[in-house]
């Protein structure tokens, strides 16, 4: 899959950086790839889409189509979007391997490429130039309902909901904050803006989230579409001029 990736990336013109690292887990220790494609730009200020590849380990088959299938089809589609639009920012997209715990979630049983990338560019002091992360998970259900995710930088929820205004989505952007543990959690935590686009009910009940019926067919192609035109709202948003990037 991951070479699958990279392929479609780089037909499209982006650089593609394979981000290899050794993660430590309740089943012990697992090589972990985040995929890593970048577009330069001219400000030296970095904008990052993400989202994450993997799929969470269970005795059925889980085809985790909306959780970890939805967020891989959105950042390709963003990637044939992004690659001809004038943007000054550098643009990352990262496709993130080791969301899901291993076992139970957990601080350490989670979120391991995210942790990761975000300790790597600390210390390689990338990170300060990065000026925004968006990220997007579980963004395929048919009847979308976009959290206003409580942990999220407070001037990229405002952003969001003005883009969702402008472009006609509100009914499909919440307005009640509640939080999600996400890959947008680590980067907040060394005081970068980040927002994550989550849609945390996924079924009546929620009865799709992580289970066998996490197929294909519950997904609607004009979620992803929405998604996709909010993320790049967000992104144009984010460019130099506006005032998106604010805290």
């Amino acid at each position: 899959m991951q070479a699958w990736i990279t392929r479609e990336l780089k037909a499209l013109g982006w650089e593609v950086a394979e981000d290899r690292f050794t993660a430590h887990t309740p089943a012990g220790v697992l090589e972990m790839t985040n995929l890593i494609a970048k577009r330069p730009g001219l400000t030296g200020r970095t904008v990052a889409i993400t989202g994450h590849t993997d799929t969470k380990r269970f005795p059925f088959r889980f085809v985790g189509a909306n959780d970890g299938g939805s967020s891989t089809a959105v950042l390709l589609e963003l990637a044939r979007c992004l690659k001809d639009e004038p943007f000054r920012n550098d643009i990352w997209l990262v496709f993130f391997d080791g969301e899901e715990a291993v076992r139970d979630w957990t601080e350490t049983d989670s979120l391991y490429g995210s942790r990761h990338l975000a300790e790597k560019m600390e210390a390689d002091h990338s990170l300060a130039r990065l000026l925004a992360l968006i990220n997007v998970d579980m963004i395929g259900d048919r009847d979308l309902h976009i959290l206003d995710e409580d942990s999220s930088s407070p001037a990229l929820r405002r952003r969001l909901r003005s883009a969702a205004i402008k472009l006609g989505y509100s009914q499909h952007v919440d307005t009640s904050p509640q939080a999600v543990e996400d890959d947008h959690i680590p980067f907040l935590q060394k005081g970068v803006n980040a927002i994550d686009l989550i849609d945390f009910d996924y079924g009546p009940g929620n009865a799709y989230w992580h289970t066998a019926g996490d197929t294909v067919d519950k997904l609607s192609a004009e979620s992803l579409k929405i998604t996709g035109s909010l993320v790049m709202e967000l992104v144009r948003k984010l460019e130099p001029g506006n005032a998106g990037a604010r805290r």
